[in-house]
């Protein structure tokens, strides 16, 4: 049995939507055990456990949310040079862009030696004033099945071994 760990955070439920439909893609391969956490209930043992990741987070102010680079904080050095070799990828929940937010985490997965299985999925929700920024997010379902796809692969790729 292999083991997918999903790490997210959300404050506007738009980057839970997606590591869920992730989660729903993931859960439908046979042989996969499915771990959906929040950052804050996520450390270095649930990493070591894990045979591939998904790490979603919002982007926030050009940069990964707070709560995940914590999350990355109490795990890099823990789990430094125990996890080399191994897939990940990368769900970014942006207002306008997202790309420096996926890049952060290529950089931190770097230092981790771990794959990157697929590029980074960046849904963008134009949320641009305040309060759309802060009003609670509803993902629209194109973007939902590219999220859901995306678990699947990486599932399918822990399963049959190809990663």
């Amino acid at each position: 049995m292999k083991t997918l760990l999903i790490v997210h955070h959300s404050m506007t439920g738009g980057t839970t939507q997606l590591a869920e439909a992730a989660a729903r893609g993931a859960r439908q391969e046979e042989g996969v055990d499915v771990r959906l956490l929040r950052a804050p209930e996520a450390g270095p043992d649930d990493v070591l456990a894990a045979d591939g990741y998904l790490f979603a987070t919002p982007e926030n102010l050009a940069a990964i949310a707070g709560v995940m680079k914590d999350f990355f904080d109490r795990c890099y050095y823990p789990v430094l040079d125990r996890i080399q070799g191994r897939p990940y990828a990368t769900l970014v929940c942006a207002g306008s862009d997202g790309s420096n937010a996926a890049r952060q985490i290529a950089r931190i997965a770097t230092g981790w030696r771990l794959k990157a299985a697929a590029e980074p999925l960046i849904v963008c929700t134009h949320a641009q004033t305040p309060e759309q920024i802060l009003a609670p997010k509803h993902i629209a379902a194109p973007d939902l099945a590219q999220a859901e796809e995306l678990g699947a692969a990486l599932a399918a790729g822990l399963a049959l071994g190809i990663f």
